[in-house]
C-alpha cells in the first residue's frame, strides 16, 4: 500500500519524483499556505450555528471563498503560488478521496441489508444514465460538465464531482458549475424532504432508506434525516455511506468507458500494434482503489477509533484545501458563459432522485 501511495500521490502520473522540486520551490510552499488559511476560515464558518443550520458544509464554503478570492485578489498572487495550488487541486483531492474511505465500515453496509444496497445501486445507476442521456442529447453539454453533474447527484454531492475530476480531467470552471448546481439542489432536497415525510406514508426506517439514497451530500442527508427522528437519521446515513462506497467502483468503471471511448475513436487509424499499447495504458484511477482499501482496514479495526477520528478530520481538512484551490482556479466569466443548461440538467436529475427515488424505493421494498 504504501508503494501505491507513493508512485500515485508524490512521484507523479510518469512515475518520476518531483518531491525535492516541490521542497525548493517558494511557489509550492506559499500556495500551500494561501490554500490551507482559507481552509481553514471556511472550517471556521462551517462551524457558525447560522451556517450549520443551512446545512453547507466546509467543503461548500471552501469553493465560495475560494472563487471569491480567486476573482479579486488571486490574480496579484498567482505567480507566487501557483505551484502549490495545483498541487492542492490535484494531488491532495486525490488523498482526500482516499482518507475518506476511513468514514465508512463493511458494517456499515451489511446493516441497510439487501433493500439498502439493491436500491442505491438502482439509483445511481439510473441517475448517472439519465445524466448522461439528458445532458448530451436534450441539453447538448458538453461531456465533462455533464459527467460531473451526473457524479455529484448520482453519488455524494461535491465530494463525488471532485473525485471525478482527475478522471475525466475537467476544466476548473466545469467542476465548480457541477459543484454549485449540486449544493443549490441539495440543499433544497434538505428542507423538502422532511415536510414531505407526513404526506409520503413512509415508516422511520423506509424514510431512511429513501432519504439516503436521494439526497446529495452526507451533510445534507445528516440534517433531513434529523428533521424526521434519530432512528431516520441513522438509517439515512448508512445508506448513504453505501452510496459513498460506491464512488470507488464507478471511478474504475468511469475510467475504462473513457478509454474505450477513446479506442472507438481511433478505430481504423491505428494498427494492431497501438491497440495492443492502447489497453496496456488504460488509465486505473488507483485512488479509488486505496479508497476501498482504506475502508477495509477501518473495517477491521486495525486503527484505534482515537486515531481514525484524527484520520477524517485530516480528510475534512484535505478535501476543503482541494476545493479551496478548484476555487481560486475558477473564473466568474467561465461560469456565467456556461449558461443555464447545467442548472437545468441539476433540476431535472433533482426531480428524478425526488420523484422516481420515491417511486422506485417503494418498488424496490415491495418486492423484497
Amino acid at each position: 500500500m504504501y508503494s501505491a501511495v507513493k508512485r500515485f500521490f508524490i512521484t507523479g502520473p510518469q512515475g518520476k519524483s518531483q518531491q525535492s522540486g516541490h521542497f525548493n520551490d517558494s511557489r509550492w510552499w506559499l500556495g500551500l499556505v494561501l490554500v490551507t488559511a482559507i481552509a481553514f476560515a471556511a472550517t471556521y464558518l462551517s462551524h457558525v450555528s447560522f451556517i450549520q443550520h443551512l446545512g453547507l458544509s466546509a467543503l461548500t464554503i471552501g469553493i465560495v471563498l475560494g472563487i471569491i478570492v480567486g476573482n479579486t485578489l488571486f490574480s496579484r498572487m498567482a505567480t507566487h503560488t501557483d505551484v502549490g495550488v495545483d498541487y492542492a487541486k490535484s494531488v491532495l483531492l486525490k488523498a482526500g478521496v482516499v482518507l475518506f474511505g476511513f468514514r465508512i465500515t463493511f458494517t456499515q453496509v451489511a446493516g441497510v441489508g439487501w433493500q439498502g444496497l439493491i436500491t442505491d445501486i438502482a439509483m445511481l445507476s439510473l441517475t448517472f444514465w439519465l445524466a448522461v442521456q439528458l445532458g448530451k442529447r436534450a441539453f447538448k453539454l458538453d461531456e465533462q460538465t455533464t459527467i460531473l453533474i451526473g457524479a455529484g447527484s448520482a453519488i455524494c454531492g461535491a465530494a463525488a464531482v471532485m473525485a471525478t475530476e482527475p478522471v475525466v480531467k475537467a476544466q476548473a470552471h466545469k467542476v465548480s458549475v457541477a459543484v454549485a448546481t449540486v449544493v443549490v439542489f441539495g440543499t433544497l432536497s434538505m428542507f423538502v424532504y422532511p415536510i414531505a415525510q407526513g404526506y409520503l406514508g413512509l415508516s422511520e426506517h423506509a424514510y431512511g432508506i429513501f432519504a439516503g439514497s436521494t439526497i446529495h451530500e452526507v451533510a445534507q442527508v445528516v440534517a433531513a434525516g434529523s428533521a424526521v427522528s434519530p432512528e431516520a437519521a441513522n438509517v439515512a446515513v448508512i445508506e448513504k455511506m453505501l452510496r459513498v462506497m460506491m464512488l470507488a467502483p464507478f471511478l474504475v468503471l468511469l475510467s475504462l468507458w473513457q478509454n474505450r471511448k477513446q479506442a472507438k475513436a481511433m478505430n481504423g487509424k491505428a494498427t494492431a500494434e497501438q491497440a495492443n499499447n492502447d489497453k496496456s495504458n488504460i488509465t486505473i484511477p488507483w485512488f479509488a482503489l486505496l479508497f476501498i482499501v482504506a475502508s477495509g482496514i477501518n473495517s477491521s479495526q486495525l486503527v484505534s477509533p482515537d486515531i481514525t477520528e484524527q484520520i477524517v478530520h485530516l480528510d475534512g481538512v484535505l478535501l476543503t484545501i482541494a476545493m479551496v484551490a478548484l476555487g481560486l482556479r475558477t473564473h466568474i466569466g467561465a461560469i456565467r458563459q456556461a449558461g443555464v443548461k447545467p442548472l437545468l440538467l441539476a433540476g431535472c436529475l433533482f426531480l428524478f432522485l425526488t420523484i422516481g427515488g420515491y417511486g422506485l424505493n417503494l418498488a424496490i421494498a415491495h418486492c423484497l
